[in-house]
């Protein structure tokens, strides 16, 4: 017999009822099958019924892994010198070409010299006659014929007379511009009968009318080796110091362009001496090797760092790792080829593998198939392709 509140449910009064709170049964339907996955997730049942899911293993084993820091920064060079006169005089000869390779010393442009040739040996005549007139005083003052105050005077006019000459063989020397680094020059920007002036600013302009006359007459820049610059984040600065204090320069390896295809590998020269506060990171700088000449100043570059190298450390591929609210987590299959959940702490993570703390080395950790796997659940190695090639029969040639 049925209760007697519910003789008078038929199916028009089900019906009405349905229609009138349907979102709310709607609504208690989803909460319903929200909380069952929800629960099956955070506690999913130990002994699943089926066989045992198929996965791919690796056995984890101590080993040193370098820690690499990735950085982007821009090459620059060794050295730039901007030739420019230190006398205001017009061009008698160039003698560099447009991006010649000139070693330090390889004379590079020769001004009018004819006035500063004519007054450094006029005064190099005056000054020999000076040191002829002082060795002359000195006879005569041995034979007590001037005394000893014509014989000092003498030998300051000697003096004062050298002097003047070496002074104008220095202002000789300036119409002769010489290389002060090896490198290769930039583009001419001067040409025979220029006139050029002494000045201290650097002008960039590449056409002559702007660069003649307060501007660079050529850049010299030093391309091997080559410098590249980057910043680091002030929290990995530790990192950099303690590394620093042991005396081995710190390695880096550098990419140039969007393809990768050359790597070059150099060492740092120097860490700055403060942290930049508007991006809070410091500068780094590192030489590398540039024999084919292949970078140049200005280029864009990604700098692999190896900052430090932990030892004896265990790295499992990132794809093993299980990330929940709870924290970080992998399937460990134990001996009875039962999967172990277990959570562990992720040290450093670079390129696909993470070096974790939580396990021993020796242990089988589950890399591929973990996503249809629970806790207590029965595994089973998935078979090698190479197995499988050689488990393959093969026709016999007729």
């Amino acid at each position: 017999m049925l209760p007697p509140h519910l003789r008078h449910l038929n199916f028009q009064t089900v019906k009405s009822f349905i229609i009138k709170f349907k979102w709310r049964i709607l609504l208690i339907a989803i909460v319903l099958y929200a909380g069952s996955k929800t629960y099956d997730y955070f506690f999913p049942a130990a002994d699943k019924a089926g066989g045992p899911t198929t996965v791919t293993t690796i056995v984890v084993e101590k080993k040193d892994t370098p820690l690499i820091i990735e950085a982007t920064g821009t090459i620059v060079s060794n050295g730039i010198v901007d030739i420019r006169p230190m006398v205001t005089n017009t061009v008698a000869k160039i003698h560099v070409k447009d991006g010649q390779e000139v070693k330090a010393g390889d004379l590079l442009f020769t001004l009018d010299n004819r006035n500063d040739t004519a007054n450094y040996e006029r005064l190099k005549a005056l000054a020999e006659d000076a040191q002829k007139q002082y060795l002359r005083a000195k006879e005569l003052v041995a034979k007590n014929f001037i005394s000893k105050a014509g014989l000092e005077t003498s030998m300051a006019n000697a003096r004062s007379a050298q002097a003047a000459a070496r002074s104008a063989e220095v202002q000789l020397s300036y119409d002769s511009i010489r290389s002060p680094i090896d490198g290769r020059a930039g583009i001419v920007n001067v040409f025979p009968g220029s006139l050029v002036q002494a000045s201290n600013v650097v002008s960039t302009a590449t056409n002559s009318t702007g660069t003649s006359s307060v501007g660079a007459m050529v850049t010299i820049t030093q391309l091997n080796p080559i410098n590249v610059q980057f910043v680091i984040p002030e929290k990995d600065i530790p990192i950099l110091l303690e590394n620093q204090l042991d005396g081995e320069p710190l390695s880096v390896k550098v990419t140039v362009g969007d393809s990768g295809k050359r790597n070059y590998e150099g060492k740092v020269l120097v860490i700055d001496n403060q942290v930049d506060p508007s991006i809070a990171a410091v500068r780094v700088k590192a030489q590398i090797p540039n024999d084919a000449m292949t970078l140049l100043p200005g280029q864009f570059a990604r700098v692999s760092l190896v900052a430090n190298t932990l030892k004896d450390a265990l790295s499992v591929p990132s794809q093993a790792v299980v990330m929940n609210p709870k924290g970080r987590f992998i399937y460990i299959v134990d001996k009875d080829n039962k999967a172990i959940f277990k959570p562990v702490k992720v040290v450093y993570e670079y390129q696909g593998t993470s070096v974790i703390t939580g396990i021993e080395a020796g242990d089988k950790v589950v890399v591929e198939g973990k996503q249809n796997l629970r806790p207590g659940g029965k595994v089973r190695e998935a078979k090698s392709k190479t197995a499988d090639a050689q488990n393959t029969p093969v026709a016999d040639k007729k």
